[in-house]
């Protein structure tokens, strides 16, 4: 089934990339620089109605379900990464439609891959901390003592996320080298 906050999620990323065009499209086709500003700026109120979605729910008495746990984790990754993301494709658009620099591609083995295997394992690290501050949060401020109980069985889930980022990243990387 469906629910309205797996429909939030969903929401939420497509008016994530919607809103990072329509910044970046002003910036660069428009030429209006404060716009696509703005408009870039906003893109984390877009967390903020999903946080909000969630705390609705639970308080209206949903029962939790993996729905609201993803709800966390996508939380907590848009949080994390969707700087680095807004950075990556400010730089495609430049060099696609501003005569920006060609990005450079992402090395793929040695000490810069390694480095930047541990960069983006900190930001899920990053990720992992905010998913599970806005799960805590929302335990102790809306939900109910079940609630909040099911909501916490995203700890595991963080902590395997976590092992197998660490071993397929910054490990798998060291180990080629």
């Amino acid at each position: 089934m469906f629910s309205h906050i797996a429909a939030f999620i969903v929401g939420c990323e497509i008016a994530f990339w919607v809103v990072l065009a329509a910044g970046l499209a002003c910036r660069y086709l428009l030429r209006l620089q404060k716009a696509g500003g703005v408009l870039l700026a906003l893109i984390p109120l877009i967390d903020l109605v999903l946080l909000a979605a969630v705390a609705v729910d639970l308080h209206r008495g949903a029962e939790v379900g993996w729905v609201h746990r993803v709800a966390g984790i996508y939380l907590g990754v848009s949080i994390a990464f969707g700087p680095s993301v807004v950075r990556w494709a400010d730089r495609r658009f430049a060099y696609h439609f501003a005569g920006g620099e060609k990005p450079a591609p992402a090395p793929k083995e040695g000490p810069e891959a390694f480095r930047r295997e541990c960069v983006d394992f900190g930001r899920w690290l990053l990720a992992a901390g905010i998913s599970a501050a806005a799960v805590l949060g929302l335990g102790v401020t809306v939900a109910n003592s079940e609630q909040a109980s099911a909501l916490y069985g995203i700890f595991p889930t963080l902590g395997v996320i976590t092992v197998i980022w660490l071993l397929t990243g910054p490990v798998w990387v060291l180990g080629k080298a």
